[in-house]
């Protein structure tokens, strides 16, 4: 790239980045990330957060569903090209209500991404040292198999993998 201009050097980068062929796994894998499903929340107040999203921000909420297997409620805010999940613990031993005693007023708790095999991903990502939550997939909110990577795993993170 010596002797062509910044201008030209930052139009052959931009071409290139945004040319580039978006790689989703490794190659020959036999798993895909899909898109983001949800991001959860977690909420002390259910009505009032509730309320926030559908009367002050005006967006399309769920019902409020009971989840025992997971110990949460779960009310599902739509936004068009994704959702937000809202969490409140349901029984004592809900892993929400030990989120929430570390953070009394909420916040985020997790990512769900889909996946296109889950049981696929799971071996896989088994494979490379990613620790599971749980040994088997459970059946989640959206009635899918559902599995939650641990988060010292993932940067920090809890990721949770849907199939689609």
């Amino acid at each position: 790239m010596a002797g062509l201009s910044r201008c030209s050097r930052l139009t052959l980068l931009r071409t290139h980045l945004t040319k580039a062929p978006l790689h989703q796994g490794p190659p020959g894998s036999l798993w895909k990330l899909g898109r983001l499903n949800h991001i959860a929340i977690a909420v002390p107040d259910m009505e009032k957060a509730t309320a926030l999203y559908r009367d002050v921000l005006g967006a399309t909420v769920s019902e409020q569903v009971p989840l025992p297997e997971h110990g949460v409620y779960t009310v599902f805010v739509e936004l068009g090209n994704t959702k937000l999940e809202l969490l409140h613990p349901l029984g004592e031993k809900s892993p929400i209500a030990g989120f929430l005693q570390k953070n009394k007023s909420g916040g985020m708790h997790h990512v769900c991404i889909e996946v296109d095999n889950i049981t696929a991903a799971i071996a896989d990502l088994k494979a490379k040292n990613i620790r599971t939550l749980s040994a088997e997939p459970r059946i989640g909110a959206h009635g899918k198999p559902v599995m939650f990577l641990h988060p010292k795993d993932c940067d920090g993170v809890l990721v949770e993998l849907e199939e689609a």
